[in-house]
């Protein structure tokens, strides 16, 4: 890993991408908006702001080169081979990209190079070496009929990922996408742009054929909308908010009733009991996953419920991390918390700060910024009914609340309209069984948080959202199933 010096001298000497990716080649367009970094508010590129007419060229060049192009033809080794070649030059160019991540959005250098980077260059690869290992079925019939149930690719695919883990959200979709034989348009974030445009060089590189996968920079109420109402587009896939999504079955019912997999916000509850086979690794833990990535992720554990009898001992552990934890420039190595994405976002995390105080929670630790950089904050005397433990606030902000009955706790966990992720700490096997069935969440952590690998799906209940992004389930959101009966 560089050091902070040669980090700031590879960021000055670093060379963007600023044209839509479409067809294989650079499309400028009219129109451009500027990428402002939040690590100190310079203007780090001015980037083609997609209209409908540049969506519209994208969705044509992914229809054209998926209805009649090589792309859905090839073999599923030869689809996997390239999905394993970009796994390749990600991991070549993995320092321009991570470089790229933190400048655009604030994320650690550490956790862009050593995470963020890792994520996306497993999930290629890992797709890649499933691409062949599919299979279909042939149920059993009569003797004088055979039944074929295959899985054929979807079409086009509109993906939509936000800035948070611009890379990451972006390979869980792009890559089990173009391993089903999809083609693909992806419209990242207005305010992660540029790392979005260099993986459409590097598919590019790896031997995508024009039009397999396009880039379109643009914000959401126009490349967005204009995206999620094309009736060129079959599949949507989004990560983001659960308003936008709203908006995007809005457009599906609009237009051509494209099927819409929705991964959206969270609210994610995090019990510990007094029985947690260590204590301290749990509110470790509890720090680590609320500050990490400055609190801006789905699954953040962003409410910590923990039993009375050990509510103190926890909190006070948890407020001792967040006074350690080293906030900085986010192209420092030894930074752990870098800036929030924006002064806008910023504000709305102060909002909830400012409210959070005037409801009459404690607040114990941070709550104070400099420019865009928050302070790890927490607080604890929260009632469920306020709006720190109810809404998503995409932060680094705890909330504490205590119980004495594990079915409140099971009953205040589930009292939210998310249903994402959440976590138990016991060391009784029977209790984590019982609560992992209770809580309604897509993915409950046993004794430990945000771990797993590329085998297990991720996704959400309730209004967290629908279909899964991960594993071979991944496949469903971009297959369609075709029954072929032949009479004998």
């Amino acid at each position: 890993m560089r050091d902070h010096a040669e980090w700031l001298t590879k960021a000055k000497e670093l060379d963007f991408l600023t044209q839509h990716h479409i067809d294989g080649v650079a499309e400028g367009g009219s129109r451009s908006f500027p990428v402002v970094s939040p690590r100190d508010g310079q203007v780090l590129a001015q980037v083609a702001d997609a209209g409908e007419a540049e969506i519209d060229l994208a969705v044509r060049a992914a229809r054209r080169a998926f209805d009649s192009g090589p792309w859905p033809r090839l073999s599923p080794g030869d689809r996997g081979r390239v999905l394993l070649r970009m796994a390749e030059l990600l991991e070549q160019q993995r320092e321009q990209l991570a470089l790229t991540v933190t400048l655009e959005m604030g994320k650690p250098i550490t956790d862009a190079h050593d995470i963020e980077l890792r994520a996306a260059i497993n999930t290629f690869r890992w797709y890649g070496q499933l691409a062949d290992k599919l299979t279909d079925e042939s149920p059993h019939t009569a003797p004088d009929a055979l039944a074929l149930v295959t899985r054929e690719p979807a079409g086009v695919v509109g993906a939509v990922v936000p800035w948070n883990f611009p890379l990451t959200l972006a390979s869980w979709k792009i890559a089990p996408a173009l391993a089903a034989g999809c083609t693909v348009v992806l419209k990242p974030s207005e305010s992660s742009p540029l790392s979005a445009l260099l993986l459409g060089r590097i598919g590019a590189e790896a031997g995508l054929p024009p039009g397999v996968l396009n880039v379109v920079t643009g914000d959401g109420p126009t490349a967005g909308r204009a995206l999620g109402l094309h009736p060129g587009v079959d599949v949507v896939a989004f990560t983001g908010s659960t308003a936008v999504g709203r908006h995007f079955l809005r457009y599906a019912a609009d237009s051509n009733l494209k099927r819409v997999w929705l991964e959206l916000g969270g609210k994610s509850p995090n019990i510990i009991l007094p029985d947690a086979p260590d204590l301290d690794r749990a509110a470790a833990t509890a720090a680590w996953g609320i500050f990490f990535n400055q609190g801006e992720m789905c699954t953040a554990p962003s409410r910590l419920l923990v039993h009375a009898d050990v509510a103190e001992q926890v909190t006070e552990a948890v407020i001792r991390r967040a006074r350690e934890l080293r906030v900085g420039d986010p192209l420092d190595p030894a930074t752990e918390m870098g800036p929030l994405v924006s002064t806008a976002h910023r504000d709305r995390v102060l909002d909830h700060v400012t409210v959070g105080q005037a409801e009459g929670a404690r607040l114990r630790v941070g709550g104070e910024h400099r420019e865009n950089f928050l302070e790890p904050t927490v607080f604890d005397q929260v009632d469920p009914g306020m709006r720190l433990a109810r809404e998503e606030i995409f932060g680094p902000v705890l909330s504490v609340l205590t119980f004495r009955e594990l079915d409140d706790a099971v009953q205040v966990a589930n009292n939210t309209e998310y249903g994402l992720a959440a976590a138990v700490w016991t060391a009784d096997l029977s209790t984590a069984h019982k609560v992992s069935r209770a809580l309604r969440a897509g993915t409950v952590w046993v004794n430990c948080y945000e771990e797993g690998d590329l085998t297990v799906p991720f996704g959400g209940m309730k209004q967290s959202g629908n279909g899964r992004d991960k594993s071979a389930h991944a496949l469903e959101k971009y297959t369609e199933l075709k029954t072929t009966w032949i009479q004998l």
